[in-house]
């Protein structure tokens, strides 16, 4: 299934990325709404991608320190395909943005699945939300996005 994505302005266009965010997030693995919604919403680069009926799907954020997070995809339209799509699109915007490099705070079961895609650890184990991860970090042009998929 082709996915369009945009890069969309968190101030009109938050109102779809609440509801991705919030289904995936805090239903789904409970994260605290206080946690999932934070200050760097308001100056990160946010992407939603739609559907073939423009129905939005699937969001992601990518902060101003090239922190790459907040990937949420509605239940039906997670395969690896749409995480390949929405990763090479922000990959594109962050070098076009002048990105040298992105990072992500990864669940430590998926640690060496990143290390295969170009990521170096970053840091130490810490908690988030009340789950162990690991920072990673990868040159932008040294990034390799496909097949990619995301786990929470």
């Amino acid at each position: 299934m082709p996915y369009r994505i945009h890069q969309v302005d968190w101030g009109s266009q938050d109102s779809p990325i609440r509801q991705i965010r919030e289904r995936v997030f805090v239903f789904e693995l409970n994260i605290p709404k206080s946690v999932e919604f934070d200050e760097r919403d308001n100056n990160a680069l946010h992407f939603v991608a739609y559907d073939e009926n423009g129905t939005p799907v699937a969001t992601a954020r990518l902060c101003q320190d090239g922190l790459l997070g907040r990937i949420a995809v509605l239940p039906d339209h997670r395969n690896p395909s749409i995480y390949t799509e929405i990763l090479k699109y922000v990959l594109i915007n962050a070098s076009n943005c002048g990105f040298k490099s992105i990072c992500i705070n990864c669940v430590l079961d998926e640690v060496e699945r990143f290390k295969q895609k170009g990521f170096s650890p970053c840091g130490c184990v810490f908690m988030e939300a009340g789950i162990p991860r690991q920072r990673l970090e990868c040159p932008v042009s040294r990034c390799d996005s496909s097949p990619f998929t995301m786990v929470h």
